[in-house]
């Protein structure tokens, strides 16, 4: 086996997952790091190269990718990265975080040589299998530029947007609509149900008019048959960070989001009923509560 075209994939979830798939099939020798027994199994069955740390992937690998779950996550990647061989390396970070999380691991990363861009990713996990992504990239655009072959790799769309910060800044815009709209087909769907039609003639009509969204099309399978697992896009309990994130940084540029504070409110309550394992599609759920439909 060559090792053409190198990457690091630190983080092997359902995005990380996919985008090392598609990596691998654009030809990229991927180097993955990820604690999870089920993860790792699956990244070896799709020819990934596992790795055990982010240092050991860095000296493999000048461009590295991380996918994380937690600014906590992404610190402790910071400091073992510590231990990786002196090189001149670029970090994309892909995750939701907040910016003051990004720029303390900017900064620490500086220290060690290595460049990183603020690259968050708009799309589900469903989307990513088929490489149906945007990067939302910022930072030095020098960086930007050596990375660029590997996000064709993995997206269909990678945009820059200038200074560090902007990408996070502009997935912050994606997922309150993102949040919106998949709490408003869920509403509809239970609307439909509610109402006796058949809720794939109503995906079939709806979807394809002027009240569809990129949201009820993605999660259309699921709002269909009313079963969220296996997770395809993303879990629920996975929103909280977002949610917060998002409200946090909201009030910190003085913008009031109220159609967000409503539909904030109805994915707790769909954590807190006991769906944070389901698809984030699930938060239909708690609109089908509210209307009296009882589960299948």
């Amino acid at each position: 086996m060559s090792d053409a075209r190198p990457v690091a994939m630190i983080g092997l979830g359902i995005m990380g997952s996919a985008m090392s798939r598609n990596l691998i099939e654009a030809g990229f020798t991927v180097y993955g790091v990820d604690p999870a027994p089920a993860a790792r199994q699956t990244f070896r069955e799709m020819g990934g190269r596992l790795v055990e740390t982010a240092a050991e992937a860095a000296a493999r690998a000048d461009i590295l990718l991380t996918c994380l779950p937690s600014a906590a996550a992404l610190h402790a990647v910071v400091d073992d990265l510590a231990a990786a061989p002196p090189g001149d390396r670029v970090l994309a970070e892909t995750s939701t975080l907040t910016l003051a999380d990004k720029e303390q691991a900017r900064d620490a990363l500086a220290a060690l040589g290595i460049t990183m861009l603020d690259c968050p990713l708009s799309g589900s996990g469903s989307q990513a299998k088929t490489r149906d992504v945007l990067v939302y990239g910022s930072g030095p655009v020098e960086a930007w530029n050596r990375c660029l072959p590997v996000f064709h790799g993995f997206s269909r769309g990678p945009h820059h947007l200038g200074v560090f910060g902007n990408g996070s800044r502009m997935k912050y815009v994606a997922n309150l609509l993102v949040a919106i709209h998949t709490v408003a087909a869920g509403e509809a769907f239970a609307l439909a149900r509610k109402a006796g039609l058949d809720p794939a003639q109503m995906f079939e009509v709806v979807a394809d008019g002027a009240g569809g969204s990129r949201a009820m099309q993605v999660r259309g399978g699921m709002l269909i048959a009313d079963r969220y697992r296996p997770v395809e896009t993303m879990p629920l309990d996975l929103w909280r960070k977002d949610l917060k994130v998002i409200a946090e940084f909201a009030t910190e540029v003085g913008c009031p989001t109220p159609m967000f504070a409503a539909c904030s409110a109805l994915f707790q309550a769909a954590i807190a009923s006991g769906y944070g394992d389901q698809d984030t599609a699930a938060v239909a759920l708690v609109s089908e509560g509210l209307a009296g439909l009882g589960r299948k």
